[in-house]
């Protein structure tokens, strides 16, 4: 299993994968000519050949052995650019009343654009029979979202200071949204998925022109939707989790639609980004047997042919890295080529 950026050929599988996401994965949506654009776009940001600030890095979880696409994950260069970016960001007003001696303070919610600028990484998905214990699946899903983070890392010098990622929020037993049937559908005159596809294909004036510009008293809203605030889906979970533990937390901005929470963070903070280094390739007929569970993430150094995979071993006291003909075949590297490593 390898990550490498998406390429113009790999429309059929992308496809795939768009219809196995599910309802309110916004940005994978099932329109072959949508997705073909976003390849196209992707292609060309990998090339250089777009502004930096206007760059979406789209790659892939490539099975060699199956010779199919595992899943995907993205990163925006800057999101709100040209498209607005909305979210909810949950506030606080006080009330007081000096003759009743009475002192209130009410959760609200405001229409916000704060994140106007910063980096996004998005897009994070894995096929059903991808996830799983077994050794041959093992850690597909970190695999997919620690990647991102070496190649921040490795070309820092095109990201801005900050980076978010929207979380998916609660859908019921029947598959609706509590947080939008509350809130969200008194105000656009469609239901929850056409909403959602309009915001994947990229139609997201409507919000900024429907949504109201007042302050929400949360109050007002139900008490299950209220509990969706700033939770998310249940099969969200481990993604959240992964980078909860690379620094990212919850300030109080919620998806306007799903009420799903956005959690961010200074990129330099970022633990991967921090503590990753590089190292250089030995390439040796057979490795030394590492640890049974793969603990290092290995990325190229080289934009337009960036691989990823696990390594069970790290780097040496000297910061060689000895590779199998294998190994170094997926990440396609020679003896004497630079590495980015990182120990999870």
């Amino acid at each position: 299993m390898r990550i490498r950026p998406i390429a113009r050929g790999d429309l059929d599988g992308l496809q795939v994968l768009a219809r196995q996401t599910g309802v309110g994965f916004t940005s994978l949506p099932d329109n072959r000519e949508f997705l073909a654009r976003k390849i196209e776009t992707a292609a060309q940001a990998f090339e250089e050949r777009t502004p930096v600030d206007d760059r979406l890095y789209f790659f892939v979880l490539e099975d060699e052995e199956e010779g199919e696409l595992a899943g995907c994950c993205a990163i925006e260069a800057q999101v709100g650019r040209e498209i607005p970016f909305y979210h909810y960001h949950l506030g606080t007003l006080a009330h007081s009343s000096v003759q009743l001696d009475l002192h209130r303070t009410i959760d609200t919610l405001f229409l916000s654009s704060d994140h106007t600028g910063n980096a996004e990484v998005a897009s994070l998905f894995l096929r059903p029979e991808y996830r799983g214990v077994d050794r041959r699946h093992q850690r597909n899903g970190a695999l997919l979202s620690k990647a991102r983070w070496l190649f921040m890392a490795e070309f820092r010098d095109r990201f801005p200071d900050k980076v978010l990622a929207e979380m998916r929020g609660v859908f019921n037993a029947e598959g609706k949204s509590p947080f939008w049937q509350c809130l969200g559908s008194h105000f656009f005159p469609l239901d929850f998925e056409e909403a959602d596809r309009l915001t994947g294909l990229g139609q997201k004036s409507f919000i900024g022109e429907l949504m109201p510009k007042f302050p929400i008293y949360t109050p007002f809203l139900s008490e299950e939707a209220r509990a969706c605030i700033g939770q998310v889906h249940e099969q969200t979970r481990p993604a959240l989790e992964m980078l909860k533990k690379e620094g990212l937390r919850w300030e109080g901005y919620i998806d306007i639609f799903d009420g799903g929470p956005t959690v961010e963070a200074y990129i330099d903070d970022v633990r991967a980004i921090r503590v990753s280094r590089r190292c250089q390739v030995e390439i040796v007929e057979k490795s030394k047997p590492g640890e049974e569970r793969p603990s290092w993430l290995a990325a190229t150094t080289n934009m337009l042919d960036f691989r990823a995979a696990w390594l069970d071993r790290g780097p040496g006291d000297e910061g060689v890295i000895t590779l199998t003909e294998q190994e170094a075949k997926r990440l396609n590297v020679r003896s004497g080529d630079t590495l980015r490593v990182l120990e999870t």
